[in-house]
């Protein structure tokens, strides 16, 4: 067997048959975030005894079955998640993707403590009713400067799932409006939308895709096709899916297999606008995510995503891109939709999660045009787009978008290098920018392997059937990259 020394930090480490990983990984380098731990550290069985009690707790007040740990947010800092029995671990999965910058960064913190922000903090306003004499100057420099191309309108709200839901009214709405010529809606139509009745409730529909995830209320459940979990007993739309493609990885390695698979997937598209049509209930827009991520961080080829936005102009429906988990920089773009070359843009982007607000961009056919249409008592938060601003300023100036790109890079060629050795339990690595997954061989292994890492000090999660995923922060560094394959190389050694 094969045996080489490779230094991560403090640490000599031999790694079994991977002769290739001592120039994949390089000396510790300074972390974005002074003071960060030097690596993790785990005192404790993972959920320790204090978290285990406080689990407990916790459950005689609310339902605490998904709760993993209860965390020290005080102690933890940049990369760090520190729980409450004192261990510390190397976080790849940032609270589900949504800490851009880990925990108490600097710059965030200053923010928070300006005193110019006080009253920010101690008043949240109804924005659509009361909005603060700033608010302008807030989305211009925040949401406004990182618009997708060729998208000048934006509106804030809460998260992911209400982004979606809202987009889908924006859709309905201007589908109407065309169907109408413009015209106002009729008295009957005005009444009948009351009781749900048609004409006012007309018969529409969104299209979505196989293994897709687009958040928890009922029209998101609806486009939603992941785990029954998500979905059991819940009422749904009877909204049409088709599959979307089943891509063979390396990308760049399968281009034919991928852009034909793409290809396929396009003719169920142009097949289902179709029966919709026939059935009475036409398809007004359509949803999908750049990376299906809660369904198993499936990527499909450029072609597909060009095919769908042509389908839906030729059937005058409406293109949904759904970024909550790409948009913000993750993949290393701050739009991942943008590396398809469309001939145009899409007709509203959402997003949440790294963008620290939830929202959507949008073109100008889809602006409401009546009043508490798309309407809630926040309409979004404030606060939330003053860090926004502050966290576009750390992404600029520290160029978080390039080392995403390049720790990207660090990670799957370590994941790559692992294959090698372990590849009857892991196969598939994909990374696009700093936001990967790989494939194992079923549920349960996964499940094993993620119970490992957690207990070596690597906060993980799973997504899929099958999948680790990766979901580190913007300040995630190749070192930090040379940690966690490390302990995944231990975790796959430990479990053939």
């Amino acid at each position: 067997m094969l045996k080489t020394a490779a230094v991560l930090g403090r640490k000599s480490i031999i790694w079994p048959r991977q002769p290739a990983i001592s120039s994949i990984l390089t000396r510790s380098a300074v972390s974005a975030v002074p003071n960060e731990p030097k690596s993790p550290s785990v005192k404790t069985a993972v959920p320790g005894p204090k978290s285990l009690e406080l689990i407990k707790e916790l459950g005689t007040i609310q339902s605490s079955h998904a709760v993993q740990l209860f965390i020290d947010y005080e102690k933890s800092l940049g990369n760090y998640l520190v729980d409450v029995d004192g261990n510390t671990f190397l976080d790849v999965y940032t609270q589900i993707a949504s800490a851009p910058l880990g925990y108490n960064h600097p710059r965030f913190i200053a923010t928070i403590k300006d005193p110019k922000n006080l009253a920010h903090l101690a008043n949240r306003p109804a924005l659509g009713n009361l909005p603060s004499k700033d608010w302008n100057d807030k989305l211009r420099g925040a949401l406004l400067s990182v618009a997708p191309p060729g998208l000048k309108r934006v509106q804030t709200m809460a998260c992911g799932s209400c982004a979606n839901e809202n987009a889908f009214k924006l859709i309905f709405m201007a589908y109407m409006r065309k169907k109408r010529g413009g015209k106002a809606p009729t008295e009957l139509e005005r009444t009948s939308a009351i009781a749900n009745q048609a004409p006012g409730c007309p018969q529409l529909s969104i299209l979505s895709f196989t293994r897709a995830f687009h958040g928890r209320t009922v029209g998101c459940l609806s486009v939603t096709h992941t785990k029954w979990q998500h979905k059991l007993d819940f009422v749904h739309l009877d909204w049409p899916f088709v599959d979307f493609p089943k891509s063979k990885y390396p990308m760049d390695k399968h281009e034919e297999e991928n852009k034909a698979e793409a290809k396929r997937c396009i003719e169920l598209v142009k097949q289902k606008f179709l029966e919709s049509e026939k059935k009475g209930v036409p398809i007004a827009g359509v949803i999908v995510e750049p990376i299906q991520a809660e369904g198993g961080d499936n990527h499909a080829h450029p072609d597909f995503f060009r095919g769908l936005q042509k389908v839906c102009k030729d059937h005058g429906a409406y293109f949904l891109v759904d970024e909550v988990q790409t948009g913000g920089g993750a993949t290393g773009r701050f739009w991942h939709h943008e590396t398809w070359n469309l001939p145009s843009p899409p007709d509203i982007v959402t997003f949440s999660k790294k963008m620290l607000t939830g929202g959507f961009y949008f073109a100008d056919e889809l602006m409401p045009t009546e009043a508490y249409r798309v309407f809630n008592t926040w309409m979004g938060d404030p606060v939330k787009v003053i860090l926004l601003e502050e966290l576009i300023k750390v992404v600029k100036e520290e160029k978080l978008l390039e080392n995403a790109t390049v720790t990207g890079q660090k990670m799957v060629s370590g994941l790559t290098e692992l294959q090698k050795v372990y590849g009857t339990q892991i196969t598939g690595s994909r990374m696009s920018g700093a936001m990967g997954a790989v494939d194992v061989r079923d549920g349960a292994h996964r499940d094993k392997l993620v119970d490992g890492l957690k207990n070596k000090g690597i906060q993980i999660g799973g997504c899929g059937e099958n999948q680790v995923r990766l979901r580190p922060s913007l300040i995630f560094q190749p070192h930090h990259a040379e940690i966690f394959i490390d302990k995944f190389n231990q975790v796959l050694g430990e479990n053939k």
